[in-house]
């Protein structure tokens, strides 16, 4: 596993990086969780232009790696902020990916939701924004088995 990602970006901004981050690797699956920034002030973004973002993600990686699965993973529920349109995006994202061959959709959030539908707080950071230790082990406890059970445990 190798660990491409950058803080603060966009889709778009993956979408460029895209020949030095995810292509030169050619790996069997590339895990991609964004979105969130493309929502954040000063240019938050609509759901319409992150939709498109994100499928301009998909074009750029099967044009040049056709075998390589796409998994994304859903954007996290918040506390503050327009819950309604990283519920829009989210499914936006997910139809997309249900007409297409090796993209799958991670959905994260039922799990990181209390019984009330509200963001589990222990998975947090002070700022609500940032996910702790424990939010991360849950990631990887969804994650995980899902590319293990397509790939098969890491060679040595």
């Amino acid at each position: 596993m190798l660990n491409r990602g950058f803080g603060g970006s966009q889709i778009a901004e993956v979408n460029y990086f895209a020949g030095r981050i995810v292509l030169p690797y050619r790996s069997r699956a590339v895990v991609l969780y964004a979105g969130d920034n493309d929502l954040s002030a000063p240019w938050s973004k609509s759901p319409a232009r992150i939709f498109a973002d994100f499928q301009q993600f998909v074009q750029i990686v099967h044009s040049q790696l056709p075998g390589t699965w796409i998994y994304y993973v859903s954007m996290k529920p918040l506390r503050f902020g327009d819950w309604e349109k990283f519920q829009t995006i989210n499914r936006m994202i997910g139809d997309y990916i249900r007409t297409q061959v090796r993209v799958l959709f991670i959905d994260i959030r039922p799990a990181m939701l209390d019984a009330q539908g509200h963001p589990r707080r222990e998975l947090f950071r002070m700022d609500g924004l940032h996910m702790n230790a424990a939010g991360y082990a849950l990631w990887t406890s969804i994650i995980k088995p899902i590319l293990l059970s397509r790939f098969g445990p890491a060679s040595p």
